[in-house]
């Protein structure tokens, strides 16, 4: 089961899953919401606030494209490779013997437990993984790629054996889990569609095509990037530590609740529309409301390997790409999603691990 941050109760979330079900279709582009209204650019009007099922409260946002999950959907379109064994001749290359398969690279090198630089001999026979292998355009995300096949993004992970940064390559072939001849459950299909901070995190980057540079991190939310620019991260984190996002009493801390749910962060207790500021120097990763237990939500990733996360706000202040420093206001806190009461929800991630943030934080 997916964890979203803070745990909503299982049985407000039931009501929720039911009604994604009943609209969810066999595979293909999907919403799992009805989109907010848009101009003709394509872009979010403002400052007209939006209202989706499931929030307690409007989310306000600046102009902004949509995710590159929405903007760049996904045909399912793989190819069914059956198991097979390959015996290697002069001139070949793992790549070329990929290409003559449709079997993907990485497939085909794991089960082999060949190693970089993948050096093939002659006469070698190779074992050749069967599967689904969809080939990766440039600009597909992971997200998109999971809703296109109805299989949940953790699935294609596990299966391909994906590591951090989880950036796919435009022309890499990955293996999606399940068959192409049974169908994904209603379950299965609606399980694709809810995400958490985690899919978002490792599959919501847009493919880079071959030799394409990620783009600076724009200083200002006044330069919207493209849903599918791939942004510069930060290599690093800045030195001064983390500061709290906002000021005031925490009402939900940490870890394990006491009828079983988690929480990946804690729940801070402030007055609507209250600044949330960034807890240190970095870019931001994602701003939204796709997950809608967190409803208002923006992503920073810092470097290192460190991300923070914020919740629950009511406007959202800053754009997908920007370069933010610490202290500075990128939203205004709320009661949006599946909030309690008004109050900021706050995560600390190193790399996928969610850290306690008062283990962080000054003065705790």
């Amino acid at each position: 089961m997916k964890r979203t941050g803070a745990w909503p109760a299982l049985a407000a979330a039931a009501p929720l899953a039911l009604a994604l079900s009943a609209c969810i279709p066999s595979v293909g582009g999907h919403q799992d919401y009805p989109p907010p209204p848009r101009s003709d650019a394509g872009q979010r009007p403002a400052p007209e606030a939006y209202e989706r099922p499931g929030l307690q409260g409007p989310v306000q946002a600046l102009p902004a494209p949509r995710p590159a999950w929405e903007a760049r959907p996904v045909a399912p379109d793989a190819a069914s490779v059956t198991a097979s064994s390959y015996e290697a001749v002069p001139g070949d290359t793992l790549r070329g013997i990929a290409e003559r398969t449709s079997a993907g690279v990485d497939a085909i090198a794991r089960v082999n437990r060949l190693a970089p630089p993948y050096v093939i001999r002659v006469g070698q026979r190779l074992t050749i993984p069967g599967g689904r292998y969809h080939l990766v355009k440039p600009g597909q995300s992971g997200i998109a790629i999971a809703r296109a096949y109805g299989v949940e993004w953790s699935r294609i992970v596990a299966a391909n054996d994906l590591a951090e940064p989880y950036v796919l390559r435009a022309g890499q072939r990955i293996l999606i889990p399940g068959s192409d001849t049974a169908p994904p459950s209603l379950a299965e299909r609606a399980s694709a569609f809810n995400l958490d901070i985690d899919d978002i995190l490792t599959g919501g980057e847009p493919a880079p095509a071959p030799n394409q540079a990620p783009v600076k991190a724009v200083a200002t939310a006044k330069r919207v990037l493209p849903p599918t620019a791939v942004v510069e991260a930060p290599a690093r984190i800045s030195s001064g530590g983390f500061a709290w996002p906002v000021d005031g009493r925490i009402v939900k801390r940490f870890g394990p609740g006491k009828s079983g749910e988690r929480n990946d962060g804690i729940q801070i207790a402030v007055p609507v529309s209250t600044p949330i500021h960034a807890t240190a120097d970095g870019v931001v990763a994602y701003v939204g409301d796709g997950i809608a237990a967190l409803g208002g939500l923006v992503i920073v990733k810092h470097g290192s390997g460190w991300t923070s996360v914020y919740g629950h706000a009511s406007k959202l202040l800053v754009q997908r790409g920007q370069k933010v420093k610490r202290g500075q206001t990128i939203a205004l806190s709320g009661d949006t999603g599946f909030a309690d009461q008004p109050e900021v929800h706050f995560e600390l991630r190193k790399g996928r691990t969610p850290v306690d943030p008062t283990t962080e934080l000054p003065g705790t």
